[in-house]
C-alpha cells in the first residue's frame, strides 16, 4: 500500500510523471459494540444530507464522517488514502488523473456503487444555481471519462499536484446515479453508518451497516446518536454527568472542572484552525486598504490567546495558512498591536477616527463574543469605536457571514495551501468571504497549483501569504488548537487527526468503547 504524506507529495512519482496511491487507512483493530452518543455544537435547524451546504461540525461529522464516503482520505497520521477511490495515477504534467474504484461497495438502498456515481457527484457541484463551498475544485475539471464500471479519468484546466487531496473535501460526498434527490432527501450512502432519523438542527441516529468493505478497519459502534448541544455549558454538563460520551469544542472556562473528573480526557491537537474577522471588502469603509491595515494594528493578539484560547493556541498574523501546513511564513513582519500605527493609517486613509459594527455569535466560534469585545477594548485606544452586535446562533452562517460588513468566523483550515486559498481566496468562490482582489496574489494562485517544483511553490506560496497579511480583508488574530473531550470508556489507535475537530471529524469510524 502507498501512503502520500502532505509533504512527500511533491517529492513522490509526480515530479517524474506519475502519481499513484492505493490503499485505505490502517486502522487500529477496535472492539466492536455499542452507542456512541455525541454532545455536539456546530448544529442548525437549516441542516440537510446535501453536503455541497456542509459548513460546521455537526453535518460534517455525521457525512463525510459516518453516512457518506468521499474518494479519498486524510488519515490520523496526515497520509492521503484511498476511500472509495482504490487508486489513482496522474500524467507528467499533473493535468490528467485516472482513479480506480473500489468494487464490491453498495450504498444504503442497494444500488452498487460505480463510475457513474462518481461523475454524477461530481457534477452536483457546477450545475446551475448550485451553492457549494466545493465548486472550485470541481470547476477546474474539463473533462470526466469513464473508462470502466469502476474506472474514471479527469482532466484538469490546468496541472495540481494536490487534486487528490482535495478530493477529501468533506462536501465532495458520493451519491449514487439517478437517485441525487433521494439520497439528499433521506441520507443515502456508501458510509458505514445508515440514518434511522434526522432531526434538522436537534438530532440524529446511525445504525451501523452490515457486510461493509470497511469491515475489520474501522466502524466499531453498533449505533450512534447525534445530540445537537450548541450551548457550551450544556455540552460539557452533558459529558460531566455521563448523558453523552464525548462533545467538541471543550469550553475553555469549564476546563478545569473537566480535568478533575477522573472520567473524563480532554484531547487537544495542533492543526492550521483559526479563528478570523473577515470584512467586506467591497463596502465601505473596509475597500480602503488603510482601513484594512489600521484594524490589523488596533487588536491585541497575544490577548486573545491568553483569555480566549486559555493558551491553546497561537498568534497568528492574518493569513490563513497554518504552523501543520508546508510552506507556512512564520517569518513575516509580523502585524503587532500599535495604535498609534493604526491611528496614523485611518490619516492616510481620510479619517480622524472611525466606527463600525462587528456581527458575533459563540456560533462563530467558542468565545467569539468575547473575543470581539476584547477587540472593542483595545481598538479604542486608536480612536476606533467597534459596535458589538451579538447576533443569534441559530441561522449564524445562513444570515451573518457572507451577508454582514464584518462578522466573526473560524475556519478548519486545510491539509494544503491550495485547498485553503481556492476554498476562500480564490476570485468569486462561494465562499471567499471577504472579496479581496488583488491581480497578483491571483495570479500566483494559480501558478502555483500546477508548478511541480517545491521550492519554486514555496516562493510563491511565501509571497501569498505577505500580500493576504499586509493587505487582505480578514483579521486573523490567532490560531486555536482542536481541544476536545470523551469519557474514558472511549479509545482510539493512538494517533489523532488534525485536518479538522474530533479526530478529523471521524470519531464515528475510528474510535471503539475499551
Amino acid at each position: 500500500m502507498t501512503r502520500i504524506s502532505r509533504r512527500g507529495l511533491l517529492k513522490s512519482g509526480a515530479a517524474a510523471g506519475v502519481l499513484a496511491a492505493t490503499g485505505m487507512p490502517a486502522f487500529a483493530m477496535g472492539q466492536r459494540g455499542g452507542t456512541l452518543r455525541l454532545g455536539l455544537a456546530g448544529a442548525n435547524t437549516s441542516d440537510s444530507w446535501d453536503s455541497r451546504t456542509h459548513s460546521d461540525s455537526f453535518m460534517i461529522m455525521a457525512a463525510h464522517g459516518a453516512v457518506f464516503d468521499t474518494l479519498t482520505e486524510v488519515s490520523a497520521d496526515g497520509q492521503l488514502v484511498g476511500e472509495l477511490a482504490e487508486s489513482w495515477e496522474a500524467s507528467p504534467d499533473a493535468v490528467t488523473w485516472t482513479f480506480k474504484l473500489r468494487k464490491g461497495v453498495t450504498f444504503h438502498n442497494g444500488k452498487a456503487f460505480g463510475a457513474d456515481d462518481v461523475i454524477e457527484s461530481l457534477n452536483m457541484h457546477t450545475a446551475e444555481g448550485a451553492k457549494s463551498a466545493a465548486k472550485p475544485i470541481v470547476s477546474a475539471i474539463t473533462e470526466m471519462k469513464k473508462l470502466g464500471d469502476h474506472e474514471v479519468q479527469m482532466t484538469l484546466k490546468a496541472g495540481n499536484a494536490d487534486f487528490p487531496f482535495l478530493l477529501s473535501d468533506y462536501h465532495i460526498c458520493m451519491y449514487p446515479a439517478g437517485q441525487v434527490e433521494e439520497a439528499i432527501a433521506q441520507g443515502i450512502g456508501t458510509g458505514l453508518y445508515k440514518v434511522e432519523s434526522f432531526d434538522p438542527g436537534v438530532r440524529a441516529l446511525l445504525s451501523r451497516v452490515d457486510s461493509h468493505y470497511k469491515d475489520g478497519k474501522a466502524g466499531w459502534f453498533d449505533s450512534v446518536e447525534m445530540i445537537a448541544i450548541n450551548d457550551a455549558s450544556a455540552r460539557m454538563n452533558a459529558l460531566m454527568t455521563g448523558q453523552v460520551d464525548a462533545v467538541n469544542r471543550v469550553d475553555f472556562k469549564t476546563e478545569p472542572l473537566m480535568k478533575a473528573n477522573p472520567m473524563i480526557n480532554i484531547f487537544e491537537v495542533t492543526g492550521n484552525q483559526h479563528f478570523t474577522f473577515p470584512m467586506l471588502t467591497n463596502l465601505s469603509p473596509f475597500d480602503n486598504v488603510n482601513v484594512r491595515k489600521a484594524l490589523k494594528h488596533a487588536i491585541n493578539r497575544q490577548e486573545m490567546v491568553d483569555k480566549i484560547l486559555l493558551g491553546h493556541g497561537a498568534v497568528a498574523n492574518d493569513i490563513p495558512i497554518g504552523p501543520a501546513n508546508q510552506y507556512f511564513a512564520s517569518d513575516l513582519p509580523m502585524n503587532d498591536y500599535d495604535p498609534d500605527k493604526a491611528k496614523s493609517l485611518l490619516k492616510s486613509a481620510g479619517l480622524d477616527g472611525l466606527s463600525v459594527d462587528l456581527s458575533a455569535s459563540d456560533a462563530a466560534f467558542p468565545g467569539a463574543v468575547d473575543a470581539a469585545q476584547l477587540y472593542q477594548a483595545s481598538a479604542k485606544a486608536a480612536g476606533i469605536n467597534l459596535n458589538v452586535v451579538q447576533e443569534p446562533a441559530d441561522g449564524y452562517w445562513s444570515n451573518v457571514w457572507l451577508k454582514k460588513p464584518w462578522c466573526a468566523c473560524y475556519w478548519s483550515g486545510r491539509a494544503t495551501e491550495d485547498w485553503m486559498f481556492s476554498t476562500a481566496y480564490e476570485s468569486g468562490v462561494p465562499w471567499n468571504d471577504t472579496g479581496w482582489e488583488n491581480a497578483r496574489f491571483q495570479e500566483l494562485l494559480l501558478t502555483a497549483r500546477a508548478e511541480l517544483d517545491s521550492s519554486k511553490r514555496r516562493d510563491m506560496y511565501h509571497e501569498m501569504q505577505a500580500l493576504m497579511s499586509a493587505e487582505g480583508g480578514t483579521v486573523i488574530p490567532m490560531y486555536a488548537n482542536y481541544v476536545d473531550a470523551h469519557s474514558v470508556k472511549l479509545t482510539n489507535s493512538g494517533t489523532i487527526g488534525n485536518v479538522f475537530q474530533m479526530d478529523s471529524s471521524r470519531m464515528i469510524e475510528r474510535w471503539w468503547f475499551a
